[in-house]
């Protein structure tokens, strides 16, 4: 699949926030009919390709640049760790991003047609930014969160649909899936929790992707 030559393009922009951050857009073939919101998008904005190979409605990638430096990378993505630098990544991309994405592309989608999606570290981004945002997010694809951010005892009233995956071969990310699912589910939420054979970062985030684009989209 990594091989298959990609009808969309990708579309870079360099912010001025932190210094200057990259954020690249897969813009697919046709009109998109839904959007997802990634942090690590130098790496998340590149699987448009699998949404192409599958039978999934057009959707738009935007994929939020995260950092290399590890610390400072948990720091933005989790809540727990340093309160205003996550705040400042939130505020950056729940709404200088958007706004951008709604300018330069004419793309004004519906919240349920809007996503989150985040793996490992970015996955307790998706989470945080979907529960502190059902107004913007619709839905969050999470694979293999990390235990940074966990449940808290009251969840909010408004829960977007929630998808988690995570692999059998990756014991602690899988038991924290488990625990956001239960959460979630027990709060009334709509959540979907798959496990897959694999490894932390393995093959199966991508195998994954357009499954979580149908379930929340559409043609599945």
């Amino acid at each position: 699949m990594n091989d298959r030559a990609i009808a969309g393009a990708f579309v870079p922009e360099t912010f001025d926030y932190d210094g200057g951050r990259p954020v690249t857009v897969y813009v697919p073939p046709d009109p998109p009919e839904a959007v997802v919101f990634a942090g690590d998008g130098q790496g998340i904005s590149q699987w448009g390709r699998f949404l192409e190979a599958a039978d999934v409605p057009p959707t738009m990638i935007v994929g939020v640049h995260g950092l290399t430096d590890e610390k400072l990378r948990l720091q933005e993505y989790s809540p727990v760790f340093d309160a205003e630098r996550f705040t400042a990544h939130e505020k950056f991309f729940v709404e200088d991003v958007r706004r951008w994405t709604e300018s330069r592309f004419g793309v004004t989608l519906p919240t349920a047609r809007t996503a989150v999606l985040g793996t490992s570290a970015g996955g307790e981004l998706a989470l945080a930014l979907g529960l502190r945002h059902p107004d913007v997010y619709g839905a969050i694809f999470c694979a293999s969160p990390g235990a940074g951010y966990k449940p808290t005892e009251v969840m909010p009233s408004r829960i977007p649909r929630t998808y988690l995956v995570a692999g059998t071969q990756e014991p602690f990310f899988l038991e924290n899936a488990t625990r956001w699912a239960t959460a979630l589910r027990n709060s009334g939420a709509n959540v979907v929790l798959k496990e897959r054979v694999g490894s932390h970062g393995g093959a199966f985030w991508q195998k994954e992707f357009p499954l979580m684009v149908a379930w929340a989209f559409g043609r599945e």
